[in-house]
């Protein structure tokens, strides 16, 4: 994606001729656009095509639609670690194709796309509204997931046997790359399938998605913790709360979750390198703080600190291409520990690493309503025969985007608004250096 100059178009795997059966509906004409930017001074009001600003594709159901229901064999697939909302997202895309659209031919992916892999030995499950009524109180996803690279062939070979003409990916940035392959391949054998793709990321880092579903959710939990830290911190003399939080290349959990909860001190994200020694670094400015405030609450992104670990940054990588980072939580405990021995100063320190707990509960109820929506977009695309795509909120508007335009990493900016209002909250120095 240039973004000088980002294409939007959306690709469409044929002409609209099916009536929609869709009624009691608002119906959303392709013409109707979101605008890319809007801030008037962002862009000459004269660009893009025909003199129109830059602009997205706004999501909704359409008059006319591609396939024709009775001909439609679907089927979900998800892909990546487990997030809050992902059982709601299968719901209402079930509901959604089953109840509206009369598609009854639904297939469930297991174990992601192992599960469209025939030596996995995986079976496939069928998607039936009975079977989704009560999946959106449960974490995690009934049709379970996994990482790994998978051979796009052999995945498109599976969709043709099975006649699966319409498939909803739902995953972070390695599951939509994985997506966009997926597309290609189907394009290359001018098959006649679309690709849905549903984001999914509980760090919020996807390019140009304003909020991925279960990041609201992580941060109410998140919260939690902080509460439960701060009680321990001042609950004891010399007390430091230390939490290592979800957040591999971005600190979004961590800012977001210091905005909600004003407890906490300090906060420790990729994006911003912190020296530990020097009389500006991070060990001493918690030392004056602990010697003037006598407590402290400290959350740490995942992804923070890795230069610490010397010039290996990582563990080598994941099934997913996944970097594995070291445990910067532990490593600043132990540092922590250690700095205020040497200076004969008693220290309380509580650790929490509640990243497995976070990820895994049921959304929260505003989760869920974005789980609905996104779901009810998804299949809105999908029968209206678009493809390589996905849906997501953009400037608060639901749009369709190409896949490529949000494989991006979104990263917290140092000299953004968003990172500013953090130092505000904290009170922590600008530059821990």
């Amino acid at each position: 994606m240039n973004e000088a100059n980002p294409d939007f178009t959306i690709r469409e795997i044929g002409k609209r001729r099916v009536p929609s059966p869709l009624s009691q509906t608002v119906f959303c004409d392709d013409r109707r656009r979101v605008l890319f930017r809007h801030f008037t001074d962002d862009y000459d009001l004269g660009a893009g095509p025909e003199g129109i600003p830059t602009s997205l594709e706004a999501a909704g159901p359409r008059e006319t639609i591609f396939f024709d229901p009775p001909n439609v064999t679907a089927a979900v697939v998800t892909c990546g670690g487990l997030c809050p909302g992902i059982n709601d997202v299968i719901r209402s895309v079930v509901m959604q194709l089953y109840y509206r659209y009369g598609v009854t031919r639904i297939e469930g992916i297991p174990f992601g796309f192992q599960g469209l892999i025939p030596r996995y030995g995986h079976e496939i499950v069928q998607l039936t509204p009975e079977v989704v009524k009560d999946i959106h109180s449960l974490g995690g996803s009934i049709l379970a997931s996994s990482r790994g690279n998978q051979d796009i062939g052999e995945i498109v070979d599976t969709l043709s046997a099975r006649g699966i003409n319409l498939l909803f990916c739902i995953g972070g940035d390695g599951t939509m790359r994985a997506t966009e392959r997926i597309t290609g391949e189907i394009t290359r054998r001018k098959r006649t399938a679309s690709v849905i793709g549903i984001p999914k990321t509980i760090d919020n880092d996807l390019n140009l998605i304003d909020r991925t579903f279960g990041f609201e959710t992580a941060i109410s939990e998140a919260v939690k913790v902080v509460q439960c830290a701060h009680v321990e911190a001042t609950g004891a003399p010399m007390g430091v709360g230390l939490i290592k939080i979800m957040g591999r290349q971005s600190g979004h959990i961590a800012v977001s979750t210091a905005l909600a909860e004003n407890d906490v001190n300090f906060v420790l994200i990729p994006e911003i390198p912190f020296s530990l020694d020097g009389k500006d670094g991070f060990l001493a400015v918690l030392e004056h703080r602990m010697r003037t405030r006598r407590h402290a609450v400290i959350l740490v992104a995942e992804g923070a600190g890795q230069e610490f670990f010397g010039e290996k940054r990582h563990r080598g990588r994941d099934a997913s291409g996944n970097i594995r980072l070291f445990d910067i939580g532990l490593f600043l405990k132990e540092r922590i520990e250690r700095h205020f021995k040497e200076r004969n100063l008693d220290l309380n320190l509580k650790y929490f690493d509640p990243s497995y707990i976070i990820r895994s509960v049921p959304a929260s109820a505003n989760d869920s309503i974005y789980c609905e929506i996104l779901g009810q977009y998804a299949v809105h695309a999908g029968m209206a025969g678009k493809t390589g795509m996905v849906v997501g909120l953009f400037n608060n508007e639901f749009v369709h985007l190409p896949i490529d335009a949000v494989t991006v990493r979104k990263k917290v900016d140092p000299a953004g608004s968003l990172w500013m209002r953090v130092l505000e909250a904290t009170g922590q120095p600008a530059s821990m250096r």
